[in-house]
């Protein structure tokens, strides 16, 4: 996607959690499109003005902006925007339509809150899960085995073929209180929803082994000769272990609940029970969006400085650990207690 065919925004930055390109918003200074709102190793949101393997990451708080452009004006439109934005836990694609809807941002291109098509593509083995129930309500067996992707389905509901298809499709669209061509218009909507936990479910799977290793790296820090007997030490790894592990454990048990929720949907589907599990999906994802934040970027902050578990001495590692890790890591605490009641899908 460009702007005046100057700013690309990548892949990598459509799929991000924790960074989002400005180039997609109507900013009126020219000279911000090409930068970056990113979170820093201690979760702070920075704006960073250019990256590249030779300079590295050139970065600027975002109180810092009027200086560094001249602004006179305290209440610049384009500082408003982007200090609002700046409060954001994750730069995800679904939170952020989320955000920039309730903010009243409008894009010039909606396609820049969209997955990139690869990552979509990644994502297809995840929505089975969600879409296998529908199609053998429907269609059976024999459809199910040929669906790729969301567009299939929605393409055998746009043009059922088999009388008792389309019978068992009117069934279903008299249970929404829909019109049959209703029908995949209201299925788009659910395709997006559990696109949305597919993406945060892969997100969690890519990560957890990060985590694992992290942990027992802590483990062992813990049993090491220079530091067994430092109390101060253990309270802080104990703290950030017990964060690391509520984090995940509420994620794993939120897309649980989901996945409950989505088969038990289609067993007795109706519109008030579809709008009800999409109002707790969409309401969840900013919780979701910014505890994988958070894990992602303490975690990659940790993995790039000790890729193995051989690399880096423990002292050089503990002081990582007080210099980064620990910074702002209780934000994840944080969510995690005000993440929305899952006893709100029974």
């Amino acid at each position: 996607m460009a702007f005046d065919d100057e700013i690309i925004i990548t892949d990598e930055e459509k799929d991000s959690l924790y960074s989002m390109p400005l180039g997609i918003l109507p900013l009126e200074t020219k000279a911000l499109r090409p930068a970056r709102l990113v979170k820093n190793a201690r979760l702070e949101t920075m704006v960073e003005l250019f990256s590249n393997a030779e300079t590295g990451s050139g970065q600027l708080a975002i109180q810092d902006l009027p200086r560094e452009f001249n602004w006179e004006d305290p209440k610049h439109p384009d500082l408003r925007m982007i200090s609002k934005l700046g409060h954001l836990n994750s730069y995800d694609v679904f939170s952020m339509r989320l955000t920039l809807r309730a903010l009243e941002i409008d894009l010039t291109d909606i396609d820049a809150l969209k997955l990139s098509e690869a990552k979509t593509q990644e994502l297809a083995t995840y929505m089975r899960s969600f879409t296998h129930p529908l199609i053998l309500q429907i269609f059976g067996d024999d459809e199910a085995s040929n669906i790729n992707s969301f567009d299939d389905i929605i393409g055998l509901f746009r043009n059922p073929n088999k009388g008792d298809a389309l019978d068992r499709l009117k069934q279903m669209a008299k249970k929404l209180g829909l019109q049959v061509t209703q029908v995949p218009t209201f299925l788009e909507d659910y395709g997006d929803i559990f696109l949305a936990l597919s993406y945060y479910r892969q997100c969690l799977d890519q990560i957890e082994p990060i985590i694992s290793e992290f942990l027992e790296g802590l483990t062992e820090l813990r049993k090491s000769y220079q530091f067994k007997d430092d109390l101060a030490l253990l309270t802080m790894t104990k703290q950030i272990e017990a964060i690391l592990n509520e984090g995940t454990a509420g994620l794993t048990g939120r897309f649980e609940a989901f996945d409950r929720a989505s088969s038990d949907m289609w067993k007795d589907i109706s519109a008030d029970r579809f709008r009800k599990v999409e109002k707790l999906i969409r309401s969840s994802h900013e919780t979701n969006g910014g505890v994988l934040c958070a894990l992602w970027v303490k975690m990659n902050v940790w993995a790039t400085a000790f890729p193995n578990a051989h690399a880096g001495s423990p002292n050089r590692r503990v002081e990582l650990l007080q210099s980064e890790m620990k910074q702002g890591i209780e934000k994840i605490s944080i969510l995690e207690k005000n993440a929305p009641k899952l006893s709100e899908l029974n």
